[in-house]
């Protein structure tokens, strides 16, 4: 089982935004900004284009509702979305709020919150997500 599966299974801790049956969103450990969220299927696989086009829809339609979420709980231009998956072999995508494209430099140099932070963060975009 990879990190992201021990992740989704509660194996390993995470600041939890939302959840399915089938996906999972946590806070990102290294954000760019406030309200970076990473979305990933339970199931484990390697890449976001390896779906099958029923569960990639599905999969896009979840995230859709985790960025309208964030996009509540920290009022932003837009949530941007990025698909890298080079370094974690579980496909996942990149949520962040936006003020301008800079923030979406994954060169930028990452955000250190507390504990208290990622926990308040994470509970304001799971309130958003549960009353969508």
């Amino acid at each position: 089982m990879d990190i992201f599966a021990k992740i989704a299974a509660g194996e390993i801790p995470s600041y939890k935004c939302a959840e399915s049956e089938k996906f999972y969103a946590f806070l990102d450990i290294n954000p760019l900004v406030k309200g970076h969220t990473l979305v990933i299927p339970r199931r484990e696989i390697d890449y976001v284009f390896d779906m099958e086009d029923d569960e990639i829809g599905e999969y896009m339609q979840f995230a859709k509702k985790v960025a309208v979420a964030i996009k509540t709980a920290f009022p932003c231009v837009k949530v941007g979305m990025a698909v890298l998956g080079l370094e974690i072999s579980h496909a996942h995508i990149h949520l962040v709020p936006m003020q301008s494209e800079k923030d979406m430099l994954f060169s930028n140099t990452k955000l250190k919150l507390s504990e208290d932070e990622f926990k308040e963060i994470a509970a304001k975009i799971n309130a958003a997500f549960d009353n969508l």
